[in-house]
């Protein structure tokens, strides 16, 4: 493997430590220029140069910097300190750092910068920025770049797992002896607290990672290269969007009502939430919040937020919503129409600030919320305390919060689709292609059609690459979790084309029937809660087609391999294909909770099916787009470094108000679409 790659991936690893320290199973070694040591070790930099390269398979040379940076811009943060997305200045210190190392001449002197920088600055921001870079280079395409649980498990994992990580590293020197530590199930709350009944949803590690990894695909802050992305706004849209969607099934599946939108900051937060994980920077946990909490300006060493700023940016985006277009800082209306105009308003309400319209006039209404809540339990500093899980990418989902604040947010995003015309005939027809038949079965040869099951499941990943600690020589430090699983099936639909051969797109969804109390939805409830589970191109001939798909191909999902992935060159695949999905691939949902939980009794679903014109569909990629094997994925995180695969706009057809009266009076009316009825069953068991 060339050196500078593997060097790249080995900086992944140990994040705390020093650069110095070996890497991959204590087999290699970094050999360092003197001026690579911080003052701290730069007095004894041949001793303990020869300390850690003592009984190493390979050293890896550095070259010296041709340009040394000037990092003050990064001493703001400090080396202890928690890093924030949401907060602006760490925003924009990552962004510098970023641009640092895209600005790298060639891949020598990217291993080298980011090895000089990894000692000098915040260690979350370093593997966060250092992460979009090997992530957006083109020559560091390669480079796989590990789950967010292995750079930092502290952040996932409750703390006592970790007390017994360390006695067993330091007992038990073997790996292969070592038990499997537990995670502790539900650690969070007693079941005297009705949202616990949702934590194997908040704080499933394969859903945290998800969230993490799709903020580093689509950063807010950096190069325009790296932000600016195709269709970046109405992603952050529709992936949050199918988040709050899952979340209220989920709630729905467990007798639970809807979530209430945030909508005003000066309500009680009725939700408390205790997380008991501790920060990776500092090993200080992360703050609680108590029920019936109050927020409150924040008034912080690194920053003042005021919640009445808050409501006039939201005023103000909610007013152009309602006359249809928005302002840039020239004073030109740009027309929130039905192609761009959620796009617009994904970037203005995210705040990325190079693609804001105007965002010193409709502000940072999504990211300052998020820092408001996160303080709300010492808004001024008074009792030195950081962020609570709110503040944090990789943490924020755990929090009950997470999704009435998310849940308002989408509230405006829907005030703009409701605005907008229902879909007509001639958008939603396909005409001669009728769907006859849609089945969703399980593998089993004496499987019900249309009965699907879920159920709990016992995995095991390595919390290795993070863990600063044990002997150097071991990186196999294994966990067992428990987590939601589905059954593998696979739908069938057979589907009668009268015309020439044609090319289809087949968009699958399912919609809750009825809500908590069991009445049955209305077809606009539907419609928000329509929870997107595949879509792929179909090749229709003249007649009958039948058309199989297997749920472990969604276009949303990615597998459990890699949302868990193993670290080190030893698990990586070799073909190229392969390799190229083990990257970027890293962000989608997680395959293992592709399905709704259900009920034990069954929950019923209307599974629904389109095909729509290929024609109207497509999208030409640029002709200097890279040919890239990660497909997988796209619907909540695009393509790498290519155009959207989908021209309709996100969540078709059930992105817009629909011009029927309900499903089956839908389904009636075009041919090209069909529904059944599904029933997804929950057998509360534990496998594996």
């Amino acid at each position: 493997m060339n050196t500078d790659l593997k060097a790249l991936e080995l900086l992944f690893q140990r994040p705390l430590e020093p650069v110095f320290t070996t890497r991959d199973n204590g087999k290699t070694v970094f050999d360092l220029p003197d001026s690579f040591y911080t003052d701290r070790y730069r007095n004894n930099s041949v001793e303990v140069a020869t300390r850690f390269s003592q009984n190493v398979e390979t050293r890896i040379p550095l070259r010296e910097l041709t340009s040394v940076p000037n990092l003050d811009f990064a001493a703001k943060l400090g080396r202890k300190d928690q890093f924030s997305l949401f907060n602006t200045r760490h925003r924009e210190i990552a962004g510098k750092l970023i641009q640092l190392y895209l600005d790298a001449p060639n891949l020598q002197q990217f291993v080298a910068l980011a090895a000089y920088t990894k000692d000098r600055v915040n260690p979350v921001m370093f593997q966060y920025s250092y992460a979009v870079a090997v992530a957006h280079r083109p020559d560091s395409r390669t480079v796989p770049i590990p789950n967010i649980s292995q750079i930092f498990p502290g952040n996932f994992i409750e703390p006592s797992a970790f007390l017994d990580a360390r006695q067993e590293s330091s007992v038990i020197s073997k790996s292969g002896n070592r038990p499997v530590l537990e995670i502790p199930i539900n650690y969070t709350a007693s079941n005297r607290e009705e949202e616990q009944r949702l934590a194997y949803f908040r704080e499933d590690i394969g859903v945290n990672s998800h969230h993490w990894h799709w903020h580093l695909v689509y950063p807010a802050s950096g190069p325009m290269e790296v932000v600016n992305k195709d269709r970046r706004g109405e992603l952050f849209y529709y992936m949050h969007h199918q988040l709050i969607a899952r979340y209220n099934v989920e709630r729905i599946c467990n007798n639970l009502k809807r979530v209430a939108p945030l909508s005003n900051l000066r309500d009680e937060v009725i939700e408390g939430y205790f997380p008991k994980i501790l920060s990776s920077v500092n090993n200080r946990t992360y703050p609680a919040r108590a029920s019936n909490q109050l927020l409150r300006d924040v008034d912080r060493p690194d920053g003042n937020i005021e919640i009445s700023e808050l409501e006039r940016w939201r005023d103000r985006v909610l007013a152009a919503i309602d006359q249809g277009f928005v302002e840039n800082t020239q004073g030109q209306r740009i027309p929130l129409d039905e192609q761009r105009g959620i796009d617009i308003l994904g970037n203005m309400i995210e705040a990325a600030p190079a693609l804001s319209v105007n965002s010193q006039f409709y502000g940072n209404l999504h990211n300052q919320g998020h820092t408001i809540i996160s303080f709300s339990h010492d808004p001024d500093f008074r009792h030195l305390e950081d962020f609570g899980v709110m503040g944090d990418v990789t943490t924020a989902m755990r929090d009950p919060i997470f999704y009435r604040w998310h849940g308002f947010i989408d509230t405006i995003f829907n005030k703009h689709k409701t605005l907008l015309p229902p879909y007509n005939n001639a958008q939603l027809e396909f005409p001669g292609i009728n769907v006859t038949r849609v089945e969703a079965k399980l593998g089993a040869a004496n499987a019900r059609p249309n009965v699907l099951l879920t159920y709990w499941q016992k995995s095991v990943t390595n919390l290795a690459a993070g863990l600063d600690f044990g002997p150097v020589e071991d990186d196999n430090v294994s966990a067992s979790f428990r987590h939601l699983q589905n059954a593998p099936f696979t739908y069938t639909f057979n589907v009668t084309n009268t015309g020439d051969r044609r090319t289809g797109t087949c968009r699958i969804f399912i919609c809750p029937k009825t809500d908590e109390r069991n009445d049955p939805l209305r077809l606009e409830e539907q419609r928000l809660m329509a929870i997107e589970m595949d879509k792929f191109t179909v090749n229709l001939v003249p007649g009958e087609n039948t058309i199989r798909r297997q749920s472990t191909d969604s276009s949303v999902a990615i597998p459990f391999e890699r949302s868990f992935r193993a670290v080190g060159a030893n698990y990586q695949p070799t073909a190229a294909d392969e390799l190229a999905r083990f990257r970027f691939c890293g962000c989608g949902w997680p395959q293992h909770l592709l399905l709704p939980k259900g009920k034990p009794e069954g929950m019923q679903f209307d599974l629904f099916v389109m095909i729509s014109d290929y024609s109207n569909d497509s999208v030409e990629q640029l002709s200097n787009a890279p040919d890239d094997a990660c497909s997988t994925a796209y619907s909540f995180c695009g393509l790498k470094d290519k155009l959207y695969p989908d021209r309709r706009t996100m969540g078709y057809p059930f992105d817009r108000r629909l011009p029927n009266a309900d499903l089956t009076e839908l389904v009636g009316a075009f041919t090209n679409m069909a529904k059944t009825d599904l029933t997804i069953k929950f057998n509360d068991r534990t496998v594996g």
